[in-house]
């Protein structure tokens, strides 16, 4: 399942685009809207480590499957804009 470098980077990938939906679309509201700023805290956290995770993964497959700069800067970027990860893995999916 992860064996592949691909894999690693659709799997990982989708992971930190639930954890950035869930960031954006329940975390924040219910910071700032239900005085709970212990939901952004946790899943805060849990997105930090798996950005890192997204960020290692994508260097690694840099480093294997001799990336462009281009494809590399698209796969970061892809993490900034919600959904983009879950349109990554679209275009991923048939390599791996």
């Amino acid at each position: 399942m992860l064996g592949n470098v691909i894999s690693r980077v659709r799997y990982i990938g989708i992971a930190e685009g639930i954890s950035f939906i869930l960031l954006l679309f329940i975390a924040m509201p219910l910071k700032y809207w239900a005085d709970m700023p212990q939901a952004v805290a946790v899943v805060g956290g849990l997105h930090g480590l798996l950005f890192v995770l997204y960020l290692l993964a994508i260097a690694h497959v840099t480093l294997v499957k001799r990336w462009t700069v281009t494809r590399v800067a698209a796969a970061v970027a892809s993490a900034f804009v919600p959904f983009g990860p879950f349109l990554l893995d679209r275009k991923l999916k048939h390599e791996a």
